[in-house]
């Protein structure tokens, strides 16, 4: 009798968790399909390939706001993720007790919590008002700041997985610190730091506050690195919010490769991942 209770209980809770897993699966697929739908029909070489129109003008493209989130953040790339690696090796592998590294952990988690709104209000403050105009500079150091405390922690996590006998055996081998971290840390987690870089950056790639302070927006080709500059995120806000028919059929465009672009990223870093686990 009371196997059969078992029996019958664990098809109960195996039912219940099923369910919520469908349920939680459900939103997702909910907006990828609606974007979908509504993104698919504006999507065409046009969209890759051609600025946008005046207002209120049919076709018309995004091509300036691809390439100005690519820039962007590659720059947050280049500023992010060897700050957030090397802070990850100070904590993990110097100081792993002090009041220092403590200060630091607590700094990050604040960090990571923050809203983005805020960044982009500081960096505005303490850059663009400074330099005199919005700036992809300014956008990609933005973007930097919310990257470092994600890749700090997935990083410091990643180099805590690594055991103390494999730095140990290459102390007893007569190689110092630096190299062993260099040399046997380091490409051991290699993988896991990979895939919390990679995490970071897709989520930084649809920022849309912290641009709207720094970057601002340009309907035309940047010119330099020091001017305004287009991004997806922003230019999908400005056509979405529009009261034009066609912005709003270029904006679905616009989150679809978006999203596309998010999940090619994230499919990546799992796919990092799933090799180091394996």
């Amino acid at each position: 009798m009371n196997d059969v209770f078992r029996k019958y209980r664990n098809y109960l809770m195996l039912g219940v968790f099923i369910a919520a897993t469908i349920i939680a699966l459900i939103p997702l697929f909910g907006v990828l399909g609606y974007v979908l739908k509504n993104g698919l029909s504006a999507l065409n070489m046009q969209f890759f390939v051609s600025l946008p129109k005046a207002m209120g003008l049919p076709g018309g493209g995004m091509a300036n706001a691809i390439v100005g989130t690519l820039i962007m953040v590659l720059l947050a790339s280049l500023i992010g993720i060897p700050m957030g690696i090397l802070a990850a090796i100070y904590l993990t592998e110097y100081d792993r007790h002090s009041w220092l590294s403590t200060a630091v952990r607590f700094a990050t988690d604040v960090l990571t919590g923050i809203p983005s709104i805020i960044v982009g209000i500081v960096i505005y403050t303490a850059v663009v008002l400074k330099m005199g105009n919005f700036s992809a500079l300014a956008g990609g150091l933005a973007l930097a700041i919310i990257m470092i405390p994600l890749i700090i922690r997935s990083t410091e996590e990643m180099l805590k997985l690594v055991s103390h006998s494999i730095r140990e055996a290459g102390y007893a081998l007569g190689i110092s610190k630096g190299k062993t971290i260099l040399r046997i840390v380091l490409p051991t987690a290699a993988k896991g730091i990979i895939t919390g870089a990679m995490l970071a950056v897709a989520r930084v790639a649809g920022e849309t506050a912290p641009l709207l302070f720094t970057a601002l927006g340009n309907q035309y080709w940047a010119r330099s690195l020091n001017e305004p500059t287009a991004s997806l995120p922003v230019q999908i806000f400005q056509y979405a919010t529009s009261p034009y028919k066609e912005w709003h059929q270029l904006a679905w465009a616009g989150s679809l490769v978006l999203i596309l672009m998010v999940i090619i990223l994230n499919l990546a870093a799992r796919f990092a991942f799933r090799s180091r686990s394996s």
